[in-house]
């Protein structure tokens, strides 16, 4: 007769065999074959996306063929709320965990973006769109958007000014919310505490200083100057004297950039700052570290005036008079490089 089975071993061996079940169970979900075709593959992961929707991705991508066991396996491994956001390269990649494996752990692809000094949000969404491929009309339209950008905490009627230029690296696949979002706290990690003390020390407000920093941007070529034109808006705003700043023209004409017209200066808007006293509204583009830092830190200096010495630097001066000299010195310049330029083409 055989051995009988002591009663107390039972439950033990009960929980073992649920166990091997379990683990075999287990097993086959994790290793579940999903029929993968592709050797390599690209998926994106999208900011915010749910595992059913990851899940339909890879399924009308046909890189899973059963999406319950997909997400099953994900569950299994406690990664529901770790899956990454990005663009990754699936290689060979044909069981649930092989899937799960490498976009878990696996590099998402990233995109370097620069973003240059003076441009306004049409420019920097234009080129957002070009190499993110999002949208560039989405972009504007956040930029626009006075919930976002209240959210964002900017304190003015767009994003312009607060997109902060720099060299930056995304993940292909952010949205265009995440982005700009970035661009903003970028702006906001300049403002120290002493940048803030020095605002209120030339009794302007933060918006007003990137105002003014955006106008120094559109003006200054080389950064020694910019101080010195920081100064020269400074004087005429504490005597109450018109701004008189091209890059505010250039700003509301369709056509820009182009050399301004006098019937140009008569453009209504509150931005012309040849009609109105005082700063504008707001920036009129995204001034880099150096104009910030002019606006907050202009040189001491008496100057009202300057203009182009046509190489990229100006000249400047304390009155009318000596302006006008200058300005005249350009216009007979303008004419000799106009005059050479004809007698080149014959």
């Amino acid at each position: 007769m055989g051995q009988k089975i002591d009663k107390r071993h039972i439950p033990g061996i009960l929980l073992l065999s649920l166990v091997v079940v379990l683990l075999f169970s287990w097993g086959i979900i994790l290793f579940w074959s999903q029929n993968n075709q592709h050797s390599a593959i690209k998926v994106t992961v999208e900011s915010g996306a749910t595992l059913m929707q990851i899940a339909n991705t890879l399924f009308d991508k046909n890189i899973i063929t059963n999406k319950k066991t997909f997400q099953l396996a994900v569950r299994l491994l406690g990664k529901e709320r770790k899956i990454p956001v990005g663009t990754f390269n699936l290689l060979n990649a044909k069981s649930n965990y092989d899937i799960i494996n490498q976009i878990i752990y696996g590099t998402p692809e990233i995109k370097k973006v620069r973003i240059l000094e003076g441009w306004n949000i049409n420019q920097i969404a234009s080129h957002i769109g070009k190499e993110m491929n999002i949208d560039s009309a989405k972009i504007i339209e956040l930029c626009n958007d006075s919930t976002f950008i209240k959210s964002n905490g900017v304190n003015g009627s767009s994003l312009e000014g607060y997109l902060f230029p720099d060299t930056y690296f995304f993940n292909v696949g952010d949205k265009p919310e995440s982005i700009l979002k970035h661009l903003i706290k970028m702006n906001e990690s300049f403002w120290t505490r002493n940048h803030l003390i020095q605002a209120k020390k030339l009794n302007l407000s933060k918006h007003e200083i990137m105002t003014l920093a955006s106008i120094i941007e559109g003006e200054a070529i080389y950064d020694s100057e910019r101080a010195k034109i920081s100064a020269v808006y400074q004087n005429r705003l504490n005597i109450g004297m018109r701004l008189q700043a091209d890059p505010t023209i250039q700003y509301i004409i369709p056509d820009s950039p182009r050399r301004l017209l006098n019937k140009d200066l008569k453009t209504k808007s509150p931005y012309n700052t040849y009609l109105y006293w005082g700063l504008p509204p707001g920036p009129i583009n995204s001034p880099g570290k150096n104009s910030i830092l002019a606006a907050l830190y202009p040189e001491e200096n008496d100057f009202l005036y300057f203009v182009a010495t046509g190489d990229g630097y100006h000249t400047f001066t304390t009155n009318e008079k000596d302006h006008n000299k200058a300005k005249r010195k350009l216009q007979k310049l303008r004419r000799a490089l106009k005059k050479e330029k004809i007698n080149e083409s014959k």
